[in-house]
């Protein structure tokens, strides 16, 4: 999190943006989308009153996420040196290498040979034609393995965009491995990708993302038998418009439910390994990570944890921030390499997607599986947290019987103050909105709906049907 006063580099990135963004595939209530620039105009007679949805109504569909995850995912692609495994997960290896490349990584200056493979899915169509994608991934990728994972489509205009790296990825980031990295001045002039995210360049001249691929490299060390193994890989497209506020859903858990998630301060680890992302204070989104991870029953192994100094209370939290740095972007907010964290961990899955009201967030919780959400706002715009913030991620575990949300907020002093209740009205907008005014009056970027879902490889049924609901099978 960044308080009022500091501008983060994911806010900087959402001002540049210029894009509408997302909202849920399929929502029960009025959708948002991410923020237009800073200087966009102000509207004349400020921001409108936002009225509830009507109960059972839906609103236009402005978003759409689909993965690759099957085993008959793999086989429809086309497959260049790598090889689908059935089982109890399937995913794809390489089989035989196409060949080696030289990779310099611009992050530690070493230059080394690389056997790789590739794997491109099929031509997506958008049901939503989209300015604005977001690609994330699953994968296993031993010492001496990584990752690359591209986009490439057809815009509205029957023209191709180019094959954009969405990044470059490994868990580990020891001496035979690569740096994480995003891969910044990537555009056509038509669209760009900032950090994570594909955006169309000017959206109000109607240009769009029509369809869409996504490509993967899998890379190793010449003459080994190592492999990378990628179990599921998928896009989010949107197109939404922009607002100051959205409508409001109706609760829809009358009796409210709160899920067992253990509760970690961000705030303890202050001016802990500041080479990552300055300290614990800049650590929302792996501290939110962490929080789900160990909700599902997983923790980093003693080994992993053995560079922590012990000194330091709750070591994964650490760990966590290691492991979601983007050597590029220099933090560890970036969403997809957030969600490939959580799936290194046994039998879990992670994408990231945008949801259109906490009406879904409620079905999600209802089914058991807690929601990582994207909010900016200032003091005065979310009773009791006690701070305002141009970005910060906080985990949504549940609802009281009247609708508020009940959240694990790492922004607290310590752990035990992390649960927060915060008022369903405010916590909506904050987080779906595309616009907001900031503490000089200026309009900036809202952060759109952004959230993180972490959920088994096999969700129980209950949950794989609300997962669908949303996009996500």
């Amino acid at each position: 999190m960044t308080r009022s006063g500091s501008t983060p580099r994911r806010s900087v990135l959402a001002a540049a943006l210029g894009v509408a963004g997302a909202a849920a595939v399929t929502t029960t209530a009025a959708t948002a989308g991410t923020a237009r620039p800073a200087a966009a105009a102000t509207p004349s007679s400020g921001s409108p009153q936002a009225a509830a949805a009507p109960a059972g109504s839906k609103a236009a569909r402005v978003a759409e996420y689909h993965g690759w995850s099957g085993h008959a995912d793999w086989l429809a692609g086309a497959a260049k040196g790598v090889r689908a495994e059935a089982g109890a997960r399937p995913g794809i290896v390489i089989s035989r290498p196409l060949g080696s490349v030289d990779y310099t990584d611009p992050h530690t200056g070493t230059k080394a040979a690389w056997e790789y493979a590739t794997w491109t899915s099929p031509v997506r169509t958008l049901s939503v034609p989209a300015t604005e994608a977001i690609v994330s991934w699953n994968a296993r990728t031993p010492a001496g393995t990584w990752i690359q994972i591209e986009l490439g489509g057809t815009y509205s205009d029957g023209s191709a965009t180019p094959w954009y790296v969405m990044g470059r990825w490994a868990s580990d980031d020891g001496a035979s491995s690569i740096r994480r990295t995003s891969v910044d001045d990537q555009s056509d002039d038509k669209s760009s990708v900032w950090t994570d995210t594909f955006s169309i360049d000017d959206p109000a001249g109607g240009l769009r993302l029509a369809k869409y691929q996504v490509r993967l490299t899998l890379y190793r060390k010449p003459g080994s038998k190592l492999t990378p193994t990628v179990w599921r890989v998928g896009a989010m497209g949107s197109d939404v418009p922009d607002r100051f506020e959205v409508p409001a859903s109706t609760p829809s858990l009358p009796t409210g439910r709160e899920l067992g998630v253990p509760r970690y301060s961000q705030e303890i680890h202050k001016g802990q390994y500041p080479e990552y992302d300055n300290g614990g204070e800049a650590w929302c989104s792996p501290t939110s990570s962490q929080m789900i991870i160990e909700y599902w029953g997983r923790k980093p192994s003693a080994a992993d944890l053995s560079w922590v100094n012990p000194d330091y209370a709750d070591p994964q939290v650490c760990h966590a921030a290691r492991a979601t740095f983007d050597y590029q972007y220099d933090g560890c907010g970036n969403w997809p390499f957030n969600a490939a964290y959580a799936a290194t961990y046994r039998d879990l899955q992670g994408v990231v997607t945008r949801l259109g009201s906490l009406a879904d967030a409620e079905k999600l919780i209802g089914a058991g599986i807690p929601v990582i959400t994207s909010q900016s706002f200032l003091k005065t715009e979310l009773d009791g947290a006690g701070y305002g913030t141009s970005g910060h991620l906080m985990t949504v575990i549940g609802f009281t019987a009247d609708g508020d949300v009940i959240a694990n907020d790492p922004a607290s002093p310590s752990n035990d103050a992390v649960r927060h209740i915060y008022k369903r009205r405010q916590w909506e907008n904050i987080w779906l909105r595309t616009k907001r005014y900031d503490a000089n009056g200026k309009v900036v970027s809202g952060t759109g709906g952004v959230c993180y879902l972490y959920f088994p490889a096999k969700p129980s049924s209950a949950q794989r049907r609300v997962l669908s609901e949303l996009g996500i099978r």
